[in-house]
């Protein structure tokens, strides 16, 4: 950036550039994807030439979001090629029938994802009952490479003997495993520092190992942890897959009798390849869990389903989970959706209860391709959710008023912002047991919402132990309507008692937050204020807005005795009706309706005045002889308001 100079005595002062120029050279580093530490020039640069504290300040303030930007599309960048290696690697396991080459593969980009030096797997030896190392990438020792551990031996052997993943920054002082003379030795060929370990399984069997090591002491985040977990998964899947192809050829060898069984067993061979293409098509074009169901339902000649866990057969669902395998329920078969221990649903074969093992293979397999799909379905949702949240938490803490930064961010969400909306607040009311009961539930809540939102074109973010949204407002709806129904379709969502609190009706948002940078957080405590309100007058699990409360609303904000105001108001009133199934109460809302008169009282009832007059005489000796008077007269009306507007029952 040049400055200019003149020959005058006193030097001249530097011209300032637009404020809105702060950002320009963050913009250009990041367009060429500058290392974070060029970052910090334009800042230094800006001091150096001596610029105004406000130009340094406004740089600082660009360089954070430019940062921000900067972490979160490597993010993006790092969390697209994890899930492109995850499909590419499903689509050799479909496509490719060398066991190496897939298990090459595997190995190969699971170093080039988690960037270590070295890859390697190792398979399990039954006979000889320890491990082997069965494929290395980066390795240069051939002492390390022809390596065999016993089970509970080293970091490998622990974790084929537990099922375990483990992970250790410096091998050679970890004393959490078993060191030995030769495995130690073979490790120190190598250089090894920092170990990760994570096991192959097949069901409930561990076949072998999956590592990643570098030749430095290295501390591995848990995403890479997992990242390294799906890729045994698809490894595990491969050698089951070599396995039992294996096993079919060994029998077509031994049962080459008849050309007819050999045509019907090259036919059952040909379904199953068949589906696995059709299933690795799916896939990379990216197609939802009821196409694969219906791609299986073809080839199996029947019918395939995909249910929600809670819709299966449970003793069936559990066992298929536990064994790893589709199971027989009566005459259909269900295969478990799992990922990680967590069930996700399952496939059930209606109605073909014979149902051959190459066939039953076909629907395991159709199972763990739907497990993928499903949970490359919710990263990318639970993406689009925490996006939403961090567009609504700026408009909370007025961290951005520019509207057409604003049109273009909620533009992306498919959210309009010009349209007329309603903040609402909203929490559960049921107890939880302990912390980690109430953090799921509140989890719970926010997952409702964030749906709500994006079927609604709003926004969701969790704040204050509880879950805020802007969701706009349809021409001839009320915020009251609004609050209403989204308390019963959050508390339909998640089984529990939801309360909502509204703001009154925020026009044409985008324009006032130019002017109003405070308009949103300001509707936000309003909605608190209700919801608030609602607790107290204990209509939990209900919605209401600003405009059911009226001035109420600031007497109720806080922690107030409601029912005991009440009960030692106008309890007594309300008692004798109870028992005696008697209208004092509403005369007494008519009588005060109508100016304390009883001739208009009796009227506005449709009773004699001497009915008026009795009524109000028993009034007189429940409440006491001064209750007319104009301080407790003013008491007895709001106490009729709180009850009435405690006993209003949900429409």
């Amino acid at each position: 950036m040049s400055r200019d100079h003149t020959q005058s005595a006193e030097p001249a002062e530097p011209a300032e550039p637009a404020a809105d120029s702060a950002e320009a050279p963050f913009l250009e580093l990041l367009a060429r994807g500058a290392s974070a530490d060029a970052y910090e020039q334009p800042v230094l640069l800006a001091r150096a030439e001596g610029r105004p504290p406000e130009r340094v300040a406004a740089l600082e303030q660009a360089k954070l979001l430019a940062l921000r930007v900067r972490s979160e599309m490597e993010g993006r960048r790092r969390r697209e090629a994890e899930l492109s290696a995850l499909f590419e690697t499903a689509h050799d396991l479909a496509g490719l029938r060398d066991l190496d080459a897939v298990l090459q593969a595997i190995v190969q980009r699971a170093r080039s994802l988690l960037g270590t030096d070295v890859a390697y797997l190792s398979l399990n030896d039954e006979g000889r009952g320890d491990t082997y190392m069965r494929v290395t990438e980066g390795s240069v020792a051939a002492r390390f490479q022809q390596l065999r551990l016993g089970m509970g031996e080293g970091l490998g052997g622990l974790v084929a003997q537990t099922a375990r993943p483990y992970v250790t920054d410096d091998y050679f002082k970890d004393e959490r495993f078993q060191h030995t003379r030769t495995i130690d030795a073979g490790v120190r060929d190598e250089g090894l520092v920092a170990i990760l370990g994570v096991p192959l399984m097949i069901g409930p069997q561990v076949i072998g190992v999956l590592f990643a090591a570098d030749r430095r002491a290295r501390v591995f985040e848990r995403e890479q942890i997992a990242l390294l977990g799906s890729f045994a998964a698809l490894a595990a899947a491969a050698i089951d897959t070599a396995n039992w192809l294996t096993e079919t050829r060994s029998a077509l060898d031994r049962l080459g009798r008849a050309n007819e069984i050999i045509r019907d067993r090259s036919g059952v061979i040909e379904r199953a390849s068949d589906v696995h293409d059709r299933l690795a098509e799916l896939v990379l074009r990216g197609g939802g869990v009821h196409d694969v169901a219906a791609a299986v339902s073809e080839v199996l000649d029947g019918t395939v389903e995909f249910t929600e866990s809670g819709a299966a057969p449970a003793a069936a669902l559990e066992t298929s989970r536990a064994e790893g395998h589709a199971v027989r329920h009566g005459y259909d078969w269900v295969a478990a959706v799992a990922a990680g221990g967590e069930l996700l649903g399952a496939l059930v074969l209606r109605g073909h209860p014979g149902l051959d093992p190459v066939d039953q293979r076909t629907l395991e397999r159709a199972a763990m391709v739907t497990s993928l799909l499903l949970l490359a379905r919710r990263s990318a949702s639970e993406a689009e959710q925490r996006v939403r949240g961090e567009l609504l938490d700026d408009l909370l803490d007025a961290r951005d008023r520019d509207p057409r930064l604003l049109r273009e961010r909620a533009a992306r969400l498919r959210a309009d912002l010009d349209g007329t909306h309603v903040v609402l607040a909203a929490r559960l009311e049921a107890p939880a047991a302990d912390a980690d009961q109430e953090a799921a539930a509140r989890r719970r809540l926010w997952s409702a919402a964030s749906h709500l939102a994006t079927t609604r074109h709003g926004l969701a973010a969790a704040r204050d132990g509880g879950t805020v949204l802007l969701l706009p407002l349809r021409p001839g709806d009320t915020a009251t309507d609004l609050a209403r129904r989204t308390a019963k379709h959050l508390g339909t969502a998640v089984h529990e008692k939801v309360t909502v609190g509204a703001s009154a009706p925020v026009e044409q948002l985008v324009q006032q937050l130019a002017t109003r940078p405070g308009a949103v957080a300001a509707a936000y405590a309003e909605g608190q204020r209700c919801l608030d309100a609602l607790r107290l007058l204990g209509r939990a699990g209900d919605g209401a807005a600003a405009e059911d409360f009226g001035f109420l609303g600031l007497l109720l904000a806080g922690d107030r005795d409601i029912s005991g105001f009440v009960d030692r108001t106008v309890g007594q009133v309300v008692a004798y009706d109870e028992r005696r199934g008697t209208d004092l109460l509403r005369t007494l809302d008519a009588y005060f309706a109508c100016g304390m008169s009883p001739a208009r009282t009796k009227d506005d009832l449709h009773v004699h005045v001497n009915t008026v007059a009795q009524r109000l005489e028993r009034v007189g000796r429940l409440l006491g002889d001064d209750w007319q008077s104009p301080a407790r007269a003013l008491e007895v009306q709001l106490a009729l308001r709180l009850h009435r507007l405690s006993s209003t029952a949900p429409h």
